[in-house]
């Protein structure tokens, strides 16, 4: 199975199906590399897991990567879908992207797609990230924007972000 976004075909390996059914990202925050052997890694709105899980992977045994959604629909499916992988070094935690449940320095690698545009006040959510990372930390995230503003109707309208 290939999504856009330059997924490669071998990441998908032995996922759970309704974590690539799920998938809502808006691009690859991988483009910019991979996660390697052993490192600590956030992913902020993982939704169910797709990108948190494909990072697990990367990280390996000596690792540990942590989804942040808000969602219990989408933990859900994370967590079964982290199940069925059986990685130990892979945990889903319901949260929001603007106060992440992860201690402070704790993250080498944090990622993110398709959530920095869904938050009020993206200072907030970038202060949590920097709180977040280890000194040298990396951020990869990937995200749409706007080139007007929405209105208020619009960025009510539940319908609107969740199809």
């Amino acid at each position: 199975m290939q999504l856009s976004n330059r997924y490669e075909d071998e990441w998908f390996e032995g996922l759970n199906e309704d974590v690539i059914a799920s998938f809502a990202g808006t691009g690859n925050p991988f483009s910019m590399g991979m996660p390697t052997d052993g490192e600590y890694v956030i992913d902020v709105g993982s939704g169910a897991g797709l990108d948190t899980s494909i990072a697990a992977r990367a990280v390996g045994p000596a690792g540990h990567v942590i989804g942040v959604d808000m969602t219990d629909a989408m933990l859900e499916k994370a967590r079964k879908g982290a199940e069925s992988l059986g990685y130990d070094q892979l945990e889903f935690r319901q949260g929001y992207a603007e106060s992440l449940p992860v201690p402070d320095g704790w993250a080498d690698l944090v990622i993110s797609n398709g959530t920095l545009n869904l938050t009020p006040d993206k200072s907030i959510v970038y202060a949590e990230v920097f709180r977040t990372l280890r000194p040298g930390g990396r951020i990869q995230m990937s995200d749409i924007t706007v080139q007007r503003p929405i209105s208020d109707e619009a960025r009510h309208d539940i319908d609107l972000w969740t199809n």
